[in-house]
């Protein structure tokens, strides 16, 4: 057994924080009908905008136009993923610093609800785009919530997932990953899984306070740009567990949980949703990361062999189930 890897410190404080959050998400499904069928009666969330192969979706405290946009492809996968800089300074710096890096760039003003956007590329061909303007939010008279301070009314159907929380990509290089998401994206690794030779197997990046944000996994078939699973808040964890049931009577195939993470101290129910992707509906509690200092959290082997916080052992299709499927 080998000694738990020391903390180390892998970012500047000093840094701005140039990348807000977490935006909206594009998700390929073969099966466009189920697929927005489940996010709608099992996960909560509500249809906006519909076009030809594509559905728009929304959680109900999302400030944003639309969270979640269901794109008709033969194979299941993510599509884009959108970040929202913190400011138009900021989404200018980080522009620069991608061209400098040798990122191609490209603008458009096409996706629905942005403004400008810069498209670009992750390492492992992922595609992203960073924008600064967004529409808002509109209630209508069936969701016009009773407190001006959220998005919309509470949806009170299936899991009721308050709004996207984060995206967990598979890469074949785990550390392109970390040199793209802390030097140019300007994030924090608050924790990762280093192998016996103190390469990171995966790394947890938070782009503001929350304790992650984005994650790269190492893909264990070496298969560049495919998706482990995108994540969904709910407010306690009874939802989730209400969640459990809600996926049972349907027919939804349960993966793992619920259970608690020891990594993140997550508390999680992992599903399938009908088009194949792996759907995660998560609760951290009041976790967040405030020191500006903070060290990263670094888990070796012979910690992750103890298995979930609570005991459970990691189902098997978790480390080889991705999308598009293999």
């Amino acid at each position: 057994m080998t000694d738990a890897p020391e903390p180390v410190l892998t970012h500047d404080p000093d840094r701005p924080r140039d990348i807000a959050h977490l935006g909206p998400v594009e998700l390929y499904t073969p099966a466009l009908e189920e697929s927005a069928e489940f996010f709608v009666r099992q996960m909560g969330l509500r249809q906006v905008h519909r076009e030809r192969d594509s559905v728009y979706l929304h959680t109900w405290d999302d400030y944003q136009s639309w969270t979640v946009r269901l794109v008709r492809r033969e194979r299941a996968g993510v599509g884009r993923t959108y970040l929202r800089a913190s400011g138009p300074a900021a989404l200018a710096r980080t522009a620069s610093a991608l061209r400098e890096a040798g990122i191609a760039c490209e603008t458009t003003s096409a996706v629905r609800g942005l403004g400008v956007v810069l498209n670009f590329d992750a390492p492992d061909g992922h595609p992203m785009g960073l924008y600064w303007d967004v529409e808002r939010y509109r209630p209508g008279a069936d969701d016009r919530p009773g407190l001006k301070n959220q998005a919309a009314a509470y949806p009170g159907r299936g899991a009721n997932v308050r709004r996207l929380d984060h995206i967990n990509y598979l890469t074949s290089d785990v550390p392109a990953a970390v040199r793209f998401a802390g030097d140019l994206l300007g994030g924090r690794c608050t924790e990762r899984i280093v192998k016996d030779d103190g390469q990171p197997q995966a790394v947890w990046f938070s782009l503001m306070n929350k304790t992650y944000d984005l994650v790269w996994t190492e893909d264990w078939t070496g298969t560049r740009g495919r998706l482990h699973h995108l994540a969904f808040a709910t407010d306690t964890r009874e939802e989730i567990l209400r969640a459990a049931d809600v996926f049972l009577d349907a027919g939804t195939h349960i993966e793992t949980g619920p259970h608690k993470h020891a990594i993140q101290q997550t508390f999680f129910l992992y599903v399938w949703e009908p088009g194949g992707n792996r759907i995660e509906l998560c609760n951290a509690g009041a976790r967040l990361i405030l020191a500006p200092d903070w060290e990263t959290i670094s888990w070796s082997r012979a910690e992750r062999a103890k298995r979930q916080a609570w005991g459970l052992r990691t189902i098997e299709s978790f480390h080889t189930h991705g999308t598009p499927s293999l």
